[in-house]
């Protein structure tokens, strides 16, 4: 949907523990310790907001939108830093 994924071995991803770990190294990508932080508290809080999800499946799409989400939003950075 939005390109390639933002680090190698988002294929990999397969549990939320690992998406966690993804995650935060996408954040070591971004421009600034305060968007950083920003990212970092929002993962951290959606993680608790999905603790009780159950359903494989569901899990699944959640990690593959996640992904998404993070090259998504890390595009949008390199772009401002482009201009």
């Amino acid at each position: 949907m939005y390109g390639m994924p933002p680090l190698p071995d988002a294929e990999l991803v397969r549990t939320p523990l690992q998406l966690y770990r993804y995650l935060f190294r996408c954040c070591r990508l971004l421009p600034t310790a305060i968007i950083q932080q920003h990212y970092k508290h929002a993962i951290r809080q959606n993680f608790k907001i999905h603790a009780d999800e159950d359903d494989p499946e569901r899990i699944q799409q959640i990690i593959k939108r996640a992904i998404e989400d993070a090259d998504w939003i890390l595009s949008k950075y390199k772009n401002m830093e482009q201009k």
